[in-house]
């Protein structure tokens, strides 16, 4: 008895320890807000993750999500929708939830407007 309440109480901790470490399901992330875009100031500098950034690839920089992140960004402005995969950190402007590289906002249409209401989901 004493034995199966051992194993049972790792077995618990051992579950609750892996899904402390887990990322997000996909699926369970959804946010809105501001977008805006960055582009040749930072065209061959190093990115938060280490790469250097290309202005032209489908990438962005958030806040939180892990390096890597496949994230699908709706512009409710002007309905476009582009695939984008996080490799930095941002942005530092209030009330903007992620910064697009040029060839993502070139995607959605924003490069005039320079920022655009969007609806981020993971892919």
């Amino acid at each position: 008895m004493i034995q199966t309440l051992r194993f049972v109480g790792g077995l618990m901790l051992s579950t609750l320890f892996l899904l402390s470490c887990s990322t997000t399901p996909k699926g369970t992330f959804f946010q809105t807000g501001k977008a805006s875009w960055y582009g040749e100031r930072f065209h061959g500098r190093s990115t938060a993750s280490g790469e250097r950034f290309n202005m032209y690839d489908l990438t962005a920089a958030h806040k939180t999500l892990p390096f890597g992140t496949r994230v699908v960004v709706h512009s409710k402005t002007t309905g476009q929708t582009v695939t984008v995969r996080i490799n930095d950190r941002g942005p530092f402007s209030s009330g903007r939830v992620i910064d697009l590289s040029y060839g993502a906002a070139k995607e959605l249409n924003m490069i005039a407007a320079g920022e655009v209401e969007v609806e981020l989901r993971l892919q």
